[in-house]
Order: structure tokens, then sequence, then C-alpha cells
């Protein structure tokens, strides 16, 4: 039997995909949780950004020693044996989740993926049946659950202050600057990231089903390119010649431009980058190449009987979201603002709308959570407001992946790999359901 002050063991961890949101990862996993966690490598297709990170690691730890082993991406599981990993965290394209998390199961290990788990049915089965088959852990990094103003709504539904929940209306805006962002980068193409019903609304998803505590049956959807690219730009007017803003004239006055040498952070991480892969983080938001939509309507049919009707807008003024609950004893709203008007991004250093667009910074809104039971005052339940990222969701999100673990959690806010799953497979239904205008059952898609 082990010695009661016995130490837990050290997890050796590597890190795939070393692009911004990664950072997330690598800060804690050198800072806060050093002591528990020994981060052993870097794997990516590009060489420059494992050094970026490593740079930045030695410079917030001048004492820590050798840098981070860095693997190129087809050496995966050779880092895996070599640095002798037990735990992976996958920060990759959304589309080569499932090749990582796959073979790092089967390798024995541990996986943390971030969002969406992957990006279509079949990859989801993969996963899941990998997981099952090897009995390694899968946890997705589903950090809106944490935040606490959504913790607060999930005690409040639990405990029965609206009664049954009979349906749900959400909308989600994203502003000008975060929603445009999506149509810079790679996630513009729906190959790389199922388009915003997946990559983004995967996170809404999994709030409703965790919410409510259910998992979808149907879904019905309509959804197009309404704002951004090319034919949109042209029609009003809004269309600069450039196909990515740097060393562009005509980019310099487009506010929906990004320029990455004016960030130290963008130049380090992207622009000096491209030589290896030729990826170009600043491609022109009404150019050609579009795939994915930007104004998106869905209506779900969940297992308890409950209906969702959701709205997710990209190119909104403001940023924030609105979710009311209708139950048999009252109804349950949250508003939330995260930005209360969007300042232009043209000639811009600051970088915390182009990499974290849930970071409000200077136009910050509120936060209001109102309860009406039926016969009864309106009443604001009082939240505490979240520090840090995604209102206070990543902290808290980090300690429980990496923390002792040693706190039961009723609200039961770990994610595995089946919750990724339900919360992919209605984002898959209504990208169906654009194409074929017609209803879908979740089951025939995949059956979760």
């Amino acid at each position: 039997m082990a010695h009661p002050t016995a130490q837990p063991r050290r997890r050796r961890c590597a890190v795939v995909g070393l692009g911004a949101r990664a950072q997330l990862y690598t800060d804690a996993l050198t800072g806060t949780y050093a002591d528990r966690i020994d981060l052993v490598g870097f794997c990516d297709v590009n060489n420059h950004r494992m050094a970026v990170h490593n740079n930045w690691i030695q410079a917030a730890h001048p004492d820590r020693g050798a840098p981070v082993p860095s693997y190129a991406a087809e050496d995966f599981e050779l880092m895996l044996r070599r640095e002798r990993v037990d735990l992976v965290v996958v920060c990759s394209v959304d589309r080569t989740h499932d090749h990582y998390i796959v073979r790092a199961l089967e390798a024995g290990c541990d996986v943390v993926t971030e969002k969406p788990m992957t990006t279509d049915a079949d990859r989801a089965r993969r996963i899941l049946d990998t997981q099952r088959r090897t009995g390694s852990d899968v946890r997705v990094t589903f950090n809106y659950r944490y935040t606490p103003v959504h913790s607060a709504v999930k005690e409040t539904l639990a405990a029965g202050e609206i009664g049954e929940v009979g349906s749900v209306h959400f909308e989600w805006l994203l502003d000008l600057r975060h929603g445009a962002d999506y149509f810079r980068r790679w996630h513009r193409q729906k190959a790389n990231s199922g388009g915003l019903m997946v990559h983004k609304a995967t996170h809404h998803f999994d709030l409703v089903n965790w919410w409510l505590d259910t998992t979808p049956k149907s879904v019905y959807a309509q959804g197009g390119l309404f704002f951004y690219g090319a034919e949109a730009g042209k029609r009003r007017g809004l269309a600069r010649d450039y196909a990515r803003a740097h060393g562009s004239e005509s980019a310099g006055s487009d506010p929906f431009a990004v320029h990455l040498a004016d960030s130290p952070v963008l130049r380090e991480l992207y622009l000096d980058a491209e030589a290896e892969d030729g990826y170009h983080r600043d491609q022109n938001v009404f150019g050609p190449g579009v795939t994915i939509e930007d104004d998106m309507a869905v209506l779900v049919r969940y297992a308890s009987g409950a209906t969702l009707t959701y709205h997710l807008t990209a190119y909104s003024p403001w940023e924030g979201y609105r979710i009311a609950f209708n139950g048999s004893a009252g109804r349950l709203e949250l508003l939330v603002e995260e930005s209360t008007w969007t300042r232009p991004a043209v000639r811009t250093s600051s970088t915390s709308a182009v990499l974290h667009g849930a970071e409000a910074g200077d136009t910050a809104g509120r936060t209001q959570l109102t309860l009406h039971r039926f016969w009864e005052e309106p009443r604001e339940l009082k939240v505490a407001s979240g520090e840090g990222g995604h209102g206070g969701g990543d902290v808290r999100m980090l300690e429980d992946l990496f923390g002792t673990g040693r706190t039961p959690d009723p609200l039961h806010r770990a994610a595995d790999a089946t919750a990724g799953a339900r919360s992919l497979v209605t984002g898959l239904a209504a990208n169906r359901s654009f194409e074929t205008g017609m209803p879908v059952r979740v089951r025939d898609l995949l059956d979760v």
C-alpha cells in the first residue's frame, strides 16, 4: 500500500498543434502545474511555431533548462515512444484531431483535445471505438461549462426552479472582429473545420446537452453565406482587391483586415512561420474560397421532449448571447454582453480580439441572469464574475484537467469523448440539413 504522504505520479505530456490556442496549455504546464506534469514534447507541421513557443517558455521561466523537444508531424509516434509520453494535448487543425487522438490512445496515452473533438461522423466513430477498446481517457475542453454563470444556470435548472424545461431559445452573436477572424484563417474552408456549426457551435450545443441532461434526436436547419465571401463583398461594396493583407496597399484602409506585422505575437507565430508551410493567417474575408456559413438557424428536438431554437450570426456590431429557458414553473433568462461595440481591426497592435475573441477587453459589457417564476416578481440571480479567459472558464477547466482532481464535482463539468460526440452531432446534422433542406435524425449520422 502506498505511503499516505506519497506524491502523485508525475505525468509526461506532449502538445500537438502549436498555434495560438496551445499557449493556454504550454503556459499552464510550465507554470501552475509544473510540479505535477512534465512538458516533454512538441509536435507540429511547422518547426518555427514550435520554436516560438519554446522562446516564450524560456522568457517566462529562464531557469527551466533545455527547450521542449520538437518533432515533425510525421514523427508523432516516435515522439510518444522516445519521450515516454502518457498524456497528449491536441490543438491542431480540427480535421486532424482524430489522427492524433486515435494514435495517442493506441499508444496507451490519455488525451485532452480542443473542441470540436473532430469534424465528421466517421472520425467521431473512430475516436469512440478506439477509446472504448483501449480504455484510455479522452477529455474535450468545453471551457464554457466552467464559466461561473453557466454553472449557475446548471444549478438553477437542476434545482427545479422553473420546473420541467419545455423549450430553449439561444442566440449567439459574434462581432465584426471575432466573427471576421473565422473567414481570414483556415476555418473558412468547411473541410478543415466543419463550419461554424461544428467549430464554434459545438460549445453551445454541448451547453444545452449538459444543462438539460439530455441528447439531441432530430435537427432541422437553414444557413448560408450572407455577409462574408466574394459575392456578398462585391454586392455591398465592401470588397478590396487583395488576397491577403500583408504587403497589400488596399488592405490598409480595410477595417476587416488584420495586419500581422503590427503585432509581435502574430508576427512571430504566423508571419515569420509562412516560409515553412505557406499558411496565410490574414486572408481577405471578402475574397474567394469561403465555404462556411455566417448566418445559421437551427431547430433541435431532444430525447427529453424539449426543443431548442438556435441562431448564430457572425457579423454583429456587438458580441454576446441571449438564452431563455421556458419551463413548467417559470422562465430563466441569461444575457451576456462580451463586447458592446466593435472597434475596427485596421492598423491595431491589439491581438485580443483576433486570438481570443471571447475576451472583450475595454468594451466589455455585462452579465445578467434573471429568474421569472410563475406568479412571482422577477428576481436577478447574482453570480460572481469569472476572472481570465472565457469568463473564467479557462482557469477552472485547467485546474480540472491538470490539478489534483480530488474534489468531487456535483455539476459533472468534465466532458468525455461521448460528450464530445453528442455536441458534434447536432452541428453535423445541421450541416446535412443545410444541404438537403430536410430534417435529419441524429442517429442516422451517429448513434450516441
